[in-house]
């Protein structure tokens, strides 16, 4: 059952922020960044394919226009993020399921998707233990030889540098996990194997991000 009473930091930083986020987003370059994302993962027909932290749903739907034939997931803690997410699939007249949940209890069995993706997401979660906790639970769900492809803001390994759009959803201390080294280190504290920078990039010119991937078990 889900907890309601727990906190969760939402995808624009405040519940009154959320109706700028998706033009924000947009504008700054967070569409391509996300169509890189899916582009990694290639994706095949058949496949069930989870996101955790799916907010309003801007990534779901680019997964399900680029392959619309994989059974596709998207939680969220958020009611007001996953509404927006509801109107825009029902608009397409898309076929994605939507669950209210956190990232560290997922409600699914073991073993239940091909893929798992999460998208600006990781930097929202407090400190390391519940960052390996979502890692931990999202390779239980995994099948054996399963991915995962993680998009997120990048910070520098000395820490100096801050980008502009992280403050001004979220207080700094949120980026500092967000080196190469703790990130991957994350993953493998998590039982995920291989995990590897795959590509880094710029959004708008200034904000630094990485993109990865790690694999479940295959016993």
């Amino acid at each position: 059952m889900t907890d309601v009473q727990r906190t969760y930091l939402p995808a624009a930083g405040h519940d009154w922020t959320l109706p700028l986020y998706d033009p924000l987003v947009k504008l700054l370059g967070g569409d391509s960044a996300r169509r890189a994302l899916v582009e990694q993962a290639d994706l095949q027909a058949g496949q069930r394919v989870l996101e955790v932290g799916c907010g309003t749903g801007t990534l779901l739907m680019l997964i399900t226009r680029a392959q619309p034939a994989v059974e596709l997931t998207g939680l969220d803690p958020d009611v007001r993020a996953l509404a927006r997410a509801k109107r825009k699939i029902d608009a397409a007249s898309a076929s994605i399921r939507l669950d209210r949940g956190f990232s560290d209890t997922l409600p699914y069995a073991d073993a239940s998707f091909d893929r798992v993706f999460s998208c600006f997401m990781l930097h929202h979660l407090n400190g390391s233990d519940e960052k390996v906790a979502t890692l931990r639970e999202i390779r239980r769900v995994l099948k054996p030889g399963g991915r995962l492809h993680l998009l997120d803001f990048a910070q520098s390994e000395a820490g100096h540098r801050a980008d502009v759009v992280a403050r001004w959803m979220h207080s700094m201390h949120r980026l500092q996990d967000n080196t190469d080294a703790r990130v991957r280190a994350f993953m493998n504290d998590a039982g995920l194997l291989a995990p590897t920078i795959l590509k880094r990039a710029k959004m708008f010119f200034v904000f630094d991000l990485a993109y990865y991937q790690a694999t479940a078990p295959r016993s």
